[in-house]
């Protein structure tokens, strides 16, 4: 072979050699999405407090990605997204800077909560841990004991009466073959939903919520909700108050503590 074709292919292997080592260049720029939520969360029961989870940076993130959030004590509510079963929901990444939680009065313990970041396609993308600590509420406050001077006076000494306290509602105790029903029912529902399917969603939330299960009358409250299907960035379904408002109370009555914010928020329209 002539010498100054032997020098040619010994460049080209050569630059072949260099390619195959140093890989695509493609994947030297990928980013992997990150999830951040605090190790402990110290909420108060009967109250809301923020519930901190930021996911970036913003070009890692696939489009429709949403959070799902496990191991809420399962009367916790969220300011946003959907309840798929006890204690588990779905949060749609926009809602995440404004997440609040909401605890029922008398709560109280610790829960290992899982988060996880998911794309639409159901793939894991991230994964974070934290422990929600729950603190009491605090007793009400009474009146100042009676000082030496009034005793020694006989002044009449009232007794102080309790507080009025209305009756905060409670979920129905489902039968564990009604609540499976109603989980199943829940599931389906949810699985239509992620594929823009809103009336076959509405079918399945209406008997889980017929069963009994608060979550679902939640959920299918939602699919009539303006500002929920908003954030569901559904196209072409209108909007209904007055069947929002139906089952937003049904949900209320079921035991949903969250039913009263939405309710409200209908109410300001």
């Amino acid at each position: 072979m002539p010498l100054g074709r032997r020098c040619r292919l010994s460049v080209a292997v050569a630059a072949v050699a260099c390619t195959l080592a140093s890989g695509p260049t493609w994947s030297q720029g990928a980013q992997r999405s990150v999830l951040t939520v605090p190790p402990s969360i110290t909420a108060a029961a009967a109250g809301r407090t923020v519930f901190a989870i930021s996911v970036g940076p913003a070009g890692a993130v696939p489009k429709n990605s949403f959070v799902r959030v496990r191991g809420l004590p399962p009367m916790a509510a969220l300011s946003d997204g959907h309840s798929i079963a006890p204690g588990s929901w779905a949060i749609p990444i926009a809602a995440l800077p404004d997440l609040t939680i909401t605890l029922p009065t008398g709560a109280s313990g610790k829960s290992d909560v899982s988060v996880t970041l998911v794309s639409i396609d159901g793939s894991v993308l991230a994964t974070a841990h934290a422990t929600l600590v729950i603190v009491p509420e605090q007793p009400a406050s009474t009146a100042p004991a009676p000082s030496a001077r009034m005793l020694r006076a006989g002044a009449p000494i009232e007794s102080p009466q309790p507080p009025t306290v209305a009756p905060s509602p409670r979920q129905p105790t489902l039968s564990e073959a009604a609540r499976e029903r109603a989980l199943r029912h829940m599931e389906k529902g949810d699985q239509q939903l992620s594929e823009g399917n809103i009336s076959a969603a509405r079918l399945f939330y209406e008997r889980a919520a017929d069963e009994g299960l608060a979550n679902a009358a939640m959920a299918l409250a939602g699919t009539y909700d303006a500002n929920e299907l908003a954030q569901l960035k559904v196209r072409g379904v209108p909007p209904d108050p007055a069947q929002a408002r139906r089952w937003y109370e049904r949900a209320r009555q079921l035991g949903a503590t969250e039913a009263d914010v939405r309710l409200r928020r209908l109410g300001s329209k």
